[in-house]
Formats: C-alpha cells, sequence, structure tokens
C-alpha cells in the first residue's frame, strides 16, 4: 500500500552569527612611551587591539613604544589621540575603569574575570571599553564617575603595586579566556544604553540648570555633588530614547518655572499697581 507522502517541515532559517567586538583599551595619561609599547604587546597577545591615548606625557607618538611593543605594532599604529576621558569614551556604551581605589564612588565592583564575563555578555550589541589610569596617580574620581563599573584586582595586600602593562595583560588575559570557553554573546531584545556622550550631555544639561537655580550650596561641596549625580544616573543605564526624555523633562521644569515666575511678577503687579503722584496744595502745577 502506498504510503501518503509526508509534508515536508520548513528548514529554520539560519542564525545569524553575532559579531563580538573586544572591548577598547584607553590609557589615561600615560607617562612613559616603553608602558604605552608593553600595553599593546599585552593586548595583540590576547586578541584586542583598539588602543585610545588620553594625554600622553611625552606626546605622541613616540619611537620607544614601538620598540618596546616587539613586533606588536596594529595597535599602536591605529591608536588615537584625545584631550579628556570624556571624549575617549563618548562613543562607548559600557566602560569599566581599572583601579585598586574606588574613590568614594557607589559603582559596582568587579574582579578581572567577572567583567571580562560582563563585557563579553555585551559585546555583540554594545560599544565597550577597559579605562586605565596613569602609572604613578591612577584614575581621577570624576573620570571614574563616568563609567559604569570598576575593575580591582585581587592582588596581595602586602603588595599592591602593579606596573600599566600587567594591569592591561591580566584583564586581556581574562578577555581571552572568555572568548574562547564562554557560550556566546547574547543578543539583547532591548534598546542598548546610551552612549557616552548622549549621557555626558544630560549630566551637563541637568548640572547647569541646578548650577542656575542655586543648587550647588555650599560652593565647595559641588565637585561631590556632581560626582554622586553622575554615579547615580550612570547606574540607571538609560538607553537613547530615555536619556532624551529626561532631558525633556529638565527643560520641561526650566520653562515651567520661568513661567511660574512670571506669573508671580503679573500678580504682584496686580496687587501693587504705580499711581502717578498728585501734586499737593501750593505745588506748582
Amino acid at each position: 500500500m502506498e504510503q501518503p507522502a509526508s509534508t515536508p517541515t520548513p528548514a529554520e532559517p539560519p542564525v545569524a552569527e553575532l559579531v563580538v567586538t573586544p572591548p577598547v583599551v584607553i590609557l589615561d595619561k600615560p607617562q612613559l612611551a616603553e608602558n604605552i609599547g608593553a600595553v599593546a604587546r599585552a593586548m595583540a597577545n590576547f586578541g584586542l587591539s583598539e588602543l585610545r591615548l588620553v594625554s600622553p606625557r611625552d606626546g605622541w607618538p613616540q619611537d620607544r613604544a614601538w620598540a618596546s611593543a616587539s613586533g606588536a605594532d596594529w595597535p599602536l599604529n591605529g591608536a588615537k589621540l584625545f584631550d579628556s576621558v570624556a571624549e575617549a569614551i563618548a562613543d562607548l556604551q559600557l566602560v569599566y575603569a581599572a583601579t585598586a581605589r574606588p574613590r568614594e564612588t557607589h559603582l559596582p565592583v568587579y574582579t578581572p574575570r567577572q567583567a571580562a564575563a560582563e563585557l563579553h555578555r555585551q559585546s555583540a550589541t554594545l560599544r565597550t571599553g577597559l579605562l586605565f589610569g596613569a602609572e604613578r596617580a591612577g584614575l581621577e574620581t570624576m573620570d571614574i564617575a563616568l563609567c559604569n563599573g570598576i575593575v580591582t584586582i585581587p592582588i596581595d595586600p602586602k603588595f599592591r603595586s602593579l606596573n600599566l602593562a600587567q594591569a592591561v595583560v591580566v584583564n586581556a588575559y581574562e578577555w581571552r579566556t572568555v572568548t574562547l570557553y564562554a557560550p556566546p554573546a547574547i543578543f539583547l531584545n532591548e534598546a542598548p544604553p546610551a552612549d557616552q556622550a548622549q549621557m555626558m550631555g544630560l549630566y551637563e544639561h541637568l548640572e547647569g540648570e541646578l548650577e542656575f537655580s542655586g543648587f550647588f550650596f555650599p560652593p565647595e561641596k559641588k565637585p561631590s555633588v556632581v560626582r554622586n549625580l553622575r554615579v547615580a544616573l550612570g547606574r540607571a543605564r538609560f538607553n537613547d530614547q530615555e536619556a532624551r526624555t529626561f532631558r525633556g523633562v529638565i527643560t520641561a521644569l526650566t520653562k515651567g518655572r520661568g513661567r511660574t515666575l512670571a506669573r508671580m511678577a503679573a500678580k504682584e503687579g496686580d496687587q501693587n499697581p504705580s499711581t502717578p503722584e498728585t501734586p499737593g496744595d501750593g505745588e506748582a502745577q
């Protein structure tokens, strides 16, 4: 007996492979060209290639960096120069600051392994970065406040001294390990977070209106208040539309304040109308 032909099962569409983009490495005010070269070498060892430099002490380029890189020239050849951390991370959406000292910021703190796992998880849809401070002084508190988290290497408290290249190589190694053995990066259905340029615009908009309204009092506390505001807003991880909406709220409140003051002035004028003086008896007419 002839069997009825079975209906073929439609083939599922192929799943597009997600492209994992390694984090950008940002060096803030690096002092020695040799250290920049050593950082490039560490990056090349573990699959990182994009290097950004913020105000190198001795300028850029420096031949000594290429000599120290031992052939890892491509991060140095493509290195981009910036005047500030804010400019260097403006197009990034997830940035972790590498520091041993939280410096009064209430940000989540990760080990390099934890940070690498989160960076990898987000890297298919977000531009990410790792920020490292200068060899001697580390990162400024206000620059850390622009980031989304802190990466701290769990070194022995008896001796906490790591040079710049060592700090980079530990984080780069953990990134490489994750990319080799972690599950594939996820594709996020929700809108990605706003980039740092959008968030900086929001911060400055809010701070400008608060300054105008006299909020920052006493003035000497302004830096710490600004830092805390930026950290709190950064933790919210606004997407682009949410950041625009928040700025719209600030604008509406500002305009509303202006209209309220105008109404108050008009009401006061109605209650105290100015009347021309009438010359008294005996005064010249």
